[in-house]
């Protein structure tokens, strides 16, 4: 299991008459965080510079930054230092600055990134990404609310829900619960429930 941000969160910062906007996003691999970054700078083109830092998989092998024109050290670095302390992988940030008119200096610069990193980060939404098992479960329309309720007790996750004959559930379970999920639904069902494990793989929870 490791952490990460869920989805994508923007911040803005005014520091001596610069403007910051910090922007992270999960990314699944070095090419996604590669789109996420040259998005960002298709979003602010007239931008002085969009400094960015990323760990692009669950193990930290990928880290990648860029000072993007600011003196060699002072943001990319900075960036990476703050992803890494907060232990976070799979998550890239790009801090994007419009000049202000005020130099901030080699330390000022350090202090800027890196703050307006974490702050940004702090405020992200984060996901602990476990090995999940994703199931369909099927069910009487009388037992739909019953699915439901026992869903909200536990740290299951319902994906998508299909109205037909039946009601096919697509939910996503740790897999280290998947066995005491089942047996709990069968039972709170009273057995009136058809189950169908389709895959496994890394899920976000929300912590």
């Amino acid at each position: 299991m490791y952490l990460s941000v869920n989805g994508e969160c923007e911040t803005q910062k005014i520091i001596e008459k610069s403007r910051f906007i910090t922007v992270s996003k999960h990314v699944d691999g070095e090419e996604e965080a590669k789109k996420f970054i040259a998005d960002i700078k298709r979003r602010f083109p007239d931008a002085t510079h969009n400094c960015y830092a990323y760990v692009a998989d669950s193990l930290g092998n990928f880290p990648r930054f860029s000072d993007d024109g600011e003196p060699s050290g002072t943001a990319g670095m900075p960036i990476l230092e703050v992803i890494k302390n907060k232990k976070l992988y799979e998550t890239a940030v790009v801090v994007t600055r419009y000049f202000g008119g005020i130099k901030l200096g080699a330390g000022g610069l350090v202090r800027a990134y890196s703050g307006c990193a974490a702050e940004n980060l702090d405020a992200a939404e984060k996901a602990l990404f476990e090995q999940c098992c994703e199931s369909e479960y099927a069910v009487d329309y009388s037992c739909v609310d019953a699915v439901m309720r026992y869903c909200a007790e536990s740290s299951a996750t319902v994906i998508n829900t299909e109205y037909g004959d039946t009601v096919t559930f697509l939910i996503a379970v740790k897999q280290s619960e998947e066995a005491k999920f089942n047996l709990g639904l069968t039972d709170r069902l009273n057995g009136k429930v058809a189950i169908i494990k389709r895959k496994e793989y890394f899920f976000p929870f929300k912590i």
